[in-house]
């Protein structure tokens, strides 16, 4: 499959809000899906108790938001508006049920709203320690039991041991594809345009996963095989970006700004952990030990040593970037709060980076590129700014 037959699929996944994709699969297997919010779930539960797993990261610029605004304050950030407004819509009908990971309180009171709107639909709230004591644990395997319980009596189909391993197996391959594409625009970035690389990786919230990771190896056999022209740009690393997700068009303006984007948080929860999680006779342990040992740091998973920072230093060394564009949704309270700990691990490092909000709807584009396209320029002329 060519590069551009590729792209244009993706894009056709990113603008299809009414699921298509999706609907078409029930109707061949037979089978139900269930929706998660970002940014992280272990799609495997999902996937082993024999339904699709969907993530639902908002409208972007594609809807109107009307009803949504009558549930939210002003002062909170976009995405749990047009997330309610696809719903109220009847967009995410065909989900069986919604997973909200506990991600901060917004989604959290989105969560509620779903049960009250929505209560003939499987919906829970996922919490996750954020403490790395014996107890959380016992904690986090308990929850997960208790989840996967629920999804085979919604699913009617036993996720055994077997069935666990196998899922397991597939989004390792697919973490492993997602991460020779990474390491390939990091070393090649006028290889793989970043606007590419997003809607590969959007792509992903709908398609089964096997056909998700034969996409991206399609993908990858193509870009190195095809000459691209070489520009003068920056390498950077995008940060903040990790629940509401950017338009398409805003990641264009960035890529088009002079920056090469050799990093980034985009849909993380398809790349939160480091590593492969270990096949096992106690899968559940061993899904539960990989996101409490071997996940990246992130505003939403508490770092209480000090350290806070230390992760966006070491991604830009590795991936050799000479910046750090900070790129939070308006009023995220988890990604503006972190952001201060951020720069000064950064400063501390010598690294320069630049900061704005957006919205997932925003109309502020070439603000943004000429913002970006500042910065790069000022890292060409001066390597600092």
């Amino acid at each position: 499959m060519s590069i551009r037959a590729i792209v244009e699929r993706c894009e056709d996944l990113y603008h299809d809000l009414d699921l298509g994709y999706v609907r078409d699969w029930k109707a061949r297997h037979g089978a139900k899906a269930i929706g998660f919010m970002p940014v992280y779930v272990p799609r495997e539960l999902i996937h082993a108790a024999g339904m699709l797993p969907v993530g639902i990261m908002g409208g972007a610029d594609e809807v109107e938001i009307i009803r949504g605004d009558a549930y939210y304050q002003s002062y909170i950030c976009h995405i749990p508006r047009s997330t309610i407004e696809l719903g109220l819509a009847g967009k995410l009908a065909c989900l069986d049920g919604m997973l909200f990971p506990a991600i901060c309180d917004v989604i959290r009171n989105l969560s509620g709203m779903w049960q009250i709107m929505f209560p003939d639909r499987y919906v829970r709230y996922v919490d996750f320690p954020q403490s790395w004591v014996p107890a959380a644990y016992d904690f986090y395997r308990a929850e997960l039991r208790e989840m996967l319980h629920d999804l085979e009596r919604l699913s009617g189909i036993e996720a055994t041991t077997e069935r666990l391993n196998r899922s397991i197996a597939l989004y390792n391959d697919n973490r492993r594809a997602l991460t020779e594409l990474y390491d390939l625009r990091a070393e090649q970035p006028h290889r793989v345009p970043t606007s590419e690389l997003y809607l590969l990786l959007r792509a992903g919230n709908v398609l089964e996963v096997s056909e998700h990771t034969a996409l991206l190896q399609d993908y990858l056999g193509a870009a190195r095989g095809t000459e691209r022209p070489l520009r003068d740009n920056i390498r950077v690393v995008a940060s903040g970006l990790f629940c509401e997700q950017p338009p398409l068009s805003m990641v264009r303006a960035m890529e088009n700004s002079g920056c090469y984007i050799v990093d980034d948080d985009w849909v993380l929860g398809a790349r939160y952990q480091h590593s492969e999680t270990p096949q096992s006779h106690d899968p559940i342990r061993a899904i539960a030990d990989s996101y409490m040992q071997d996940t990246v740091q992130t505003a939403t998973r508490y770092v209480d040593d000090g350290h806070n920072g230390d992760y966006l230093v070491q991604q830009v060394r590795s991936r050799g970037a000479e910046g750090v564009i900070f790129a939070a949704a308006s009023f995220c309270d988890p990604a503006l709060l972190d952001r201060p700990m951020g720069a000064r691990a950064l400063t501390d490092a010598g690294i320069p980076y630049t900061a704005f909000t957006y919205s997932e709807n925003t109309g502020q584009i070439q603000v943004i590129k000429e913002q970006a396209g500042t910065f790069a320029d000022s890292i060409k002329l001066w390597g600092s700014v």
